[in-house]
């Protein structure tokens, strides 16, 4: 659904795309080979490989393969690196298409509680990161984190990116919070559905994301800007 999103994306912004949907047994040599060919190819501005992969295949190898300068998903280290300390180019798309919502709903980040539960390199890590660059005081939750109830009851911002279906509940959220919520999992009746109990915590929240129609859509908006991006810095 997300790579057939990203193409319409393309389509309606009138960016040139194309799409490689490889065997699932394709070796780690078949996937770097054409990776090296878009690199070198000056039509592509952007490449991603959707993730995860197949486990025989080498997910951190991959990444660091392709162009930093036509990383649109800005995994690559040295784009990690540049976001680390605030002078970047390409921002991860989801923690940027987070930051959008964030501000659209009216929420200023300076001084706030904020309390991101996941440490993903795709979502937690850098997600952290952005709100630090704005000026919260930022905690990051996990597996291990004792408390964990209370530590989100103290957020004024809330990120739940932990692929865990309907964790965060409504006696975990603080009244009037920003709660954004990056999960995107199936209930007991195989409906869609985030890591935060919408329905209940829609009452406490003072202002909340759905899933899906959320995240979701801001992650491939800001696909599209970093292709721009590319386009332009090439």
């Amino acid at each position: 659904m997300y790579v057939r999103n990203k193409r319409r994306d393309c389509d309606e912004i009138g960016v040139y795309s194309r799409e490689y949907a490889l065997p699932e047994k394709t070796t780690q040599e078949e996937l770097e080979k054409l990776i090296d060919e878009l690199n070198a190819d000056e039509k592509i501005s952007g490449i991603l490989v959707q993730l995860p992969l197949p486990s025989h295949l080498d997910e951190k190898a991959v990444i660091n393969r392709i162009n930093p300068k036509k990383d649109v998903d800005a995994f690559h280290p040295s784009n990690v690196g540049k976001i680390m300390i605030g002078d970047y180019d390409l921002l991860p798309c989801t923690p940027a298409g987070v930051m959008e919502l964030i501000e659209e709903a009216g929420t200023k980040v300076e001084g706030k509680k904020c309390v991101v539960v996941g440490r993903s390199n795709i979502v937690g890590k850098p997600q952290a990161m952005l709100l630090l660059h704005k000026n919260g005081t930022v905690t990051i939750c996990h597996s291990k984190t004792k408390n964990l109830a209370e530590e989100c009851r103290s957020a004024d911002i809330l990120v739940a990116a932990v692929g865990r279906a309907k964790l965060i509940t409504a006696d975990m959220v603080k009244p009037g919070a920003t709660v954004i919520d990056v999960g995107m999992n199936r209930d007991e009746n195989g409906k869609l559905c985030g890591d935060v109990d919408f329905e209940n915590v829609k009452e406490v929240a003072g202002a909340i994301t759905p899933v899906p129609g959320g995240v979701g859509p801001m992650t491939r908006a800001v696909l599209m800007r970093n292709t721009v991006t590319t386009a332009k810095l090439k």
